[in-house]
């Protein structure tokens, strides 16, 4: 059963550990917080680096990292080259598109579960999302409305009660995660890109398996035309 508050952690930054993650096993910390480096590009991409760095950059031993670096690889964030450290992958446009396609059918599935299997305080959860996201938009802030965004996409993930489609969903998540971060500047209206992904939180709000189906489609389709816009800048 979730808390009575909030369990969206969407202001959160997980770049270090801190009192508020204590409780989380040291490789999950070295995870979140070396996902945050690398889909925020303060590891750029094609960048070496060594594992002892990366420990010394999060503040967190050599074994949790390691562990990390194992899942951040099968993720496709980072190449681990035997003798010569870890490369963090380049961010492809062409890729992007791929990743599109997939998330597509797998978020529109997640959504509509997600509409259909929240409890009440998960729908009102959802709602305040909503709001989050459109406060991010309204203040251009698209580091903020990136956090928030993501948070949500976990969080809804959870609300699907299918942690197959949630596992599948996490490393698309993250590519998609640090491609927008990296191309944030040609967003355009992020009143926009915002209210287009708050539809679809309300529409989980308010238990709306049509309208999640039909908000997660217009999603995409906003991203697959920005992707697109790169493409042929």
């Amino acid at each position: 059963m979730p808390p009575s508050r909030s369990p969206l952690p969407v202001r959160a930054t997980a770049i270090e550990p801190t009192a508020a993650n204590a409780g989380i096993r040291l490789g999950d910390q070295a995870y979140t917080a070396l996902e945050e480096l690398i889909v925020t590009a303060a590891l750029p991409p094609g960048s070496l680096w060594s594992e002892a760095a990366l420990s010394e950059r999060t503040g967190i031993g050599r074994t949790p990292v390691r562990e990390a670096l194992q899942r951040l690889a099968a993720d496709h964030l980072v190449v681990l080259l035997r003798r010569h450290g870890i490369k963090i992958t380049e961010v492809q446009v062409s890729e992007q598109l791929l990743v599109l396609d997939t998330r597509r059918e797998l978020e529109r599935l997640v959504s509509v579960w997600a509409a259909r299997r929240a409890t009440n305080i998960e729908k009102q959860a959802h709602i305040r999302g909503a709001v989050e996201l459109r406060e991010a938009g309204e203040r251009r802030d698209p580091l903020l409305y990136l956090r928030v965004h993501f948070a949500l996409k976990k969080f809804t993930c959870c609300c699907a009660r299918n942690p197959f489609a949630a596992r599948a969903l996490s490393p698309l998540h993250a590519l998609s995660r640090r491609f927008f971060y990296v191309h944030r500047d040609r967003f355009g209206d992020l009143m926009e890109v915002a209210r287009v992904h708050a539809d679809l939180a309300e529409a989980i709000g308010r238990g709306d398996e049509d309208g999640a189906s039909a908000c997660c489609d217009a999603m995409t389709d906003y991203a697959v035309a920005f992707t697109r816009k790169i493409i042929l800048e």
